[in-house]
């Protein structure tokens, strides 16, 4: 029978030894959490604020009948662009062509009847210069003169008025711009009132409408201060960019051109309006855009992906990595979205490691190992 002698008994229990240390070691000391980080920068970055607006034309107007009549005729095709001056409808004329040419008729028997009276006292004026007729002749001729002149101005302005009301059968196009849809067809009876025949909108150029909260609105002026712009409406410096129901941009930019005196005490808010131009019609009478007012001044700005940003009861807030590798917590203010990315005014400065990737699984103190992610132009 064999044995081991006693000096193996020092290396075993050595090898034994280390082995539980390593084993150890490495249950103690478990992997650090890895996350995504990009690094903050500053760019230039044009302020701007956005807030939803709604279309108006420059120019509306609702065409009437003005007098009664059989509408006869319809000159244009609902949705077709017209100029100011074009005749519309045609309300049959005939009926007001008689009345006009009856006007007339009054008018020259209504002459007809104040020169004769002119005749007449200017021979009774002779007559009494010769002692042939008494004054009251002369005096009853003088009026009759008088009133044959009130006739005539009477017949003048029933000429005038029956020519007037012959117009009003021909609706003219009192605006350039689009038509809409017609709402009586030619055969039916029409007459002040019908109501609305049809609406001619001025859709080039055209306003927009937004409100803009008080507390917003001292936001706007400060930044205009701050970028020298001592007021809203100086158009050189100030734009407006219009943003479409499908996320687009619109292809024009506009100024603002009114702002109201004072603030809506039911709505706490301002009325501003810009003016934009339309020349290709995208822009429709009353619809729904976000306004988005900008300086033409960049600034320089912290931006960071959007992605990055977290928000709970207290505000937003981003998770950033410190120089010892640890994860701190860091609130924000957010400006305007800069091409994916977003515009960062407080809380963040140039060189912030913030966090990206991984944000759910890490929180504040913890140690983890950052690992950069390369950024996308535009910050994404």
């Amino acid at each position: 029978m064999l044995f081991l002698s006693t000096p193996w008994l020092p290396l075993a229990t050595a090898l034994a030894v280390f082995t539980c240390s390593a084993v150890s070691a490495q249950t103690s000391n478990p992997p650090l959490p890895a996350v995504g980080v990009v690094v903050a920068t500053k760019q230039d970055v044009t302020p701007s604020y956005e807030f939803v607006g709604r279309i108006e034309a420059v120019s509306r107007v609702k065409l009437r009948a003005r007098v009664t009549g059989f509408l006869k005729e319809q000159r244009f095709n609902d949705g077709q662009a017209v100029n100011e001056g074009d005749i519309l409808f045609i309300i049959e004329q005939e009926p007001f062509a008689a009345a006009l040419r009856q006007a007339e008729a009054d008018l020259v028997a209504a002459k007809a009847e104040a020169e004769n009276a002119t005749v007449a006292l200017e021979r009774a004026v002779e007559l009494r210069a010769n002692k042939t007729v008494s004054q009251a002749t002369v005096d009853d001729r003088t009026a009759t003169k008088r009133v044959a002149d009130a006739s005539v101005l009477q017949r003048e302005a029933a000429v005038e008025k029956a020519r007037i009301t012959f117009s009003y059968t021909e609706v003219v196009a009192p605006i350039s711009g689009r038509i809409g849809r017609t709402a009586v067809k030619p055969g039916n009876l029409v007459s002040p009132e019908t109501g609305v025949l049809a609406t001619i909108v001025n859709d080039d150029p055209v306003y927009v409408n937004f409100n803009v909260t008080d507390r917003e609105a001292l936001e706007v002026r400060r930044a205009l201060a701050d970028a020298g712009i001592a007021e809203v409406k100086d158009n050189k410096r100030v734009q407006i960019k219009l943003r479409l129901s499908d996320g687009s941009i619109y292809s024009q930019t506009g100024r603002v051109s009114f702002r109201d005196v004072q603030v809506n005490p039911t709505t706490d808010t301002i009325l501003f309006r810009g003016v934009i131009a339309n020349p290709r019609g995208i822009l429709a009478d009353q619809q729904f855009v976000v306004v988005i007012v900008e300086t033409a001044t960049p600034k320089q700005l912290i931006v960071i992906p959007a992605a990055t940003i977290s928000f709970d009861q207290r505000g937003r807030f981003v998770l950033i990595i410190d120089e010892d590798g640890k994860v701190q917590e860091r609130f924000i203010t957010v400006g305007s979205e800069v091409a994916g990315g977003v515009a960062v005014t407080k809380g963040l400065e140039a060189g912030d490691r913030v966090i990206r990737d991984g944000i759910m699984k890490v929180r504040p103190g913890m140690q983890v190992e950052a690992r950069p992610i390369a950024q996308a132009p535009g910050g994404k």
